[in-house]
């Protein structure tokens, strides 16, 4: 409570979104650095101290700064769905008692980076692995939706990346991460968790940029990066958009709409199947790199017309920098990291719609492309 004066000085300039008190309480009893709590803490004891510190901390924060006292959490941030805390039980003992609330945040992680069998192909770049990671929060949602324990409270990922314990290299850092970045948020988003917030650190494997250079990590941009840069693009829209998962046919693709203001907007495909650039080798043998055709049927209003592209696009899924998003490189030795437009790259690229509405977009391997039919007529 000493530090409260502090923090409320610090904070004091409409810098504060929410606040978080605790991460990941539910690793407490067994943390591997060492457990901060008794087996026998459970639920109810969690919340009970939940809500005793953060009546403590208003009433200090009204003291020192009225205005941030309003200010609401996120919470529980627990680890995980299987942690020895249950969301849905921390949720019925009256997590939300105070009504100080604003984002139900969860965390997760496709796997470890040091799991056995962790690999690009099975783990990342595979779109039923990501249905079945997010299968777990889905169901939370649901329930808690459904029990009404969280009324107008955002699902949301508090904290989320590839692998946990900051990514393996060569994985987490790869162009192949950036394809899974894209279809984890988008799919994310289609069912409803309405924030994923990647974590982030120096010298981190996973991270999107290191902002200083270290003994074991250059300044630069990453090439996950360049993956938020294409869910964003995917995403833009505000309140009014709404993205819709398309379900293919294949473990290694994806393929997700954009309707704005109930109208479809974008469409975006990612073919995540593996392309090795230093070997040659791809998905199902080895030789040029291949690629997939996907048609999709328009609105009417678009008929004859023509969409735009954008693409993300490096040499191969195993790349680690060479990556660009709609032609652009974010290469930190280019221009500080600002955006510089790539010759060598294709961009304004454009499709002729047919007569009958299809378009066809041809995605190589191990990239992604967006469709803009709002921008293409």
């Amino acid at each position: 409570m000493d530090s409260v004066p502090l923090v409320c000085e610090a904070l004091s300039h409409d810098n504060l979104l929410v606040w978080e008190l605790g991460n990941e309480p539910d690793d407490f009893v067994n943390a591997i650095q060492g457990a901060v709590r008794p087996p026998s803490w459970n639920e109810q004891d969690y919340v009970d101290q939940w809500l005793n510190r953060t009546a403590a901390l208003k009433k200090q924060m009204e003291i020192h700064c009225p205005k941030l006292a309003r200010t609401k959490y996120m919470a529980p941030s627990f680890g995980g769905i299987d942690g020895a805390l249950k969301a849905l039980t921390t949720w019925q003992d009256g997590l939300n008692d105070a009504k100080n609330i604003a984002f139900n945040s969860e965390h997760n992680y496709m796997g470890g980076a040091d799991e056995p069998g962790v690999t690009l192909q099975k783990t990342l770049m595979n779109h039923t692995a990501v249905v079945e990671n997010a299968a777990e929060h889905i169901n939370l949602m649901n329930t808690l939706n459904a029990q009404k324990l969280t009324p107008g409270i955002p699902y949301i990922l508090g904290e989320t990346n590839s692998l946990y314990s900051e990514g393996q290299e060569g994985l987490s850092n790869s162009f192949g991460a950036a394809l899974w970045g894209v279809d984890w948020n988008l799919y994310c988003a289609s069912q409803g968790i309405r924030r994923t917030y990647m974590h982030q650190g120096t010298d981190y494997r996973y991270a999107s940029w290191q902002p200083i250079g270290t003994n074991k990590t250059a300044i630069g941009t990453k090439a996950p990066y360049y993956g938020n840069a294409m869910v964003a693009a995917m995403t833009r829209g505000g309140d009014d958009v709404q993205i819709l998962n398309l379900p293919l046919g294949q473990d290694t693709e994806s393929a997700y709409a954009a309707y704005v203001g109930g109208n479809l907007a974008r469409l975006a495909v990612v073919n995540m199947a593996e392309y090795n650039y230093t070997s040659g080798s791809a998905s199902g043998g080895a030789g040029d790199r291949p690629s997939v055709k996907y048609s999709f049927k328009l609105p009417p209003r678009i008929a004859s017309g023509f969409v735009s592209v954008q693409r993300l696009m490096a040499n191969g899924s195993n790349a680690l920098t060479g990556v660009t998003w709609d032609g652009y490189s974010y290469n930190y030795e280019l221009k500080d990291g600002k955006p510089v437009r790539m010759n060598n790259v294709t961009s304004d690229e454009r499709l002729k719609v047919g007569p009958d509405g299809m378009v066809v977009v041809d995605v190589p391997y191990s990239s992604a492309a967006l469709l803009n039919l709002e921008g293409g007529m």
